[in-house]
């Protein structure tokens, strides 16, 4: 019988870490809310966070998304986001951030 119930606790414990994941890069949001649109350059982004971890095109301006999701067993999902905007010298045009983590 206790082997069984030891079995039974293993296999909780992998289960659980099993339904545990993080996706993406992590950042500094208190970093992130010192991007001044108009002024912060890419070379300054880069600085700040090194590579982004998707890059892309929104209305003709490219964009780099730094972003990390973290999917729990237990407890809440947490996701967080920041999306940096560049003009044609390579400025800061916009960025926003988004997190549901309750720091923010």
């Amino acid at each position: 019988m206790r082997p069984l119930l030891i079995l039974g606790a293993l296999l909780l414990c992998f289960s659980l870490t099993l339904g545990c994941g993080t996706v993406g890069k992590d950042f500094n949001i208190d970093q992130a809310q010192s991007i001044q649109n108009g002024k912060t350059t890419r070379e300054d982004i880069a600085l700040m966070f090194g590579e982004p971890f998707k890059v892309g095109v929104q209305n003709s301006h490219p964009i780099w998304v730094y972003e990390q999701n973290k999917y729990r067993a237990i407890g809440e999902d947490t996701s967080k986001s920041l999306i940096v905007e560049f003009d044609d010298n390579g400025v800061v045009r916009n960025h926003s951030i988004m997190s549901n983590e309750p720091s923010l």
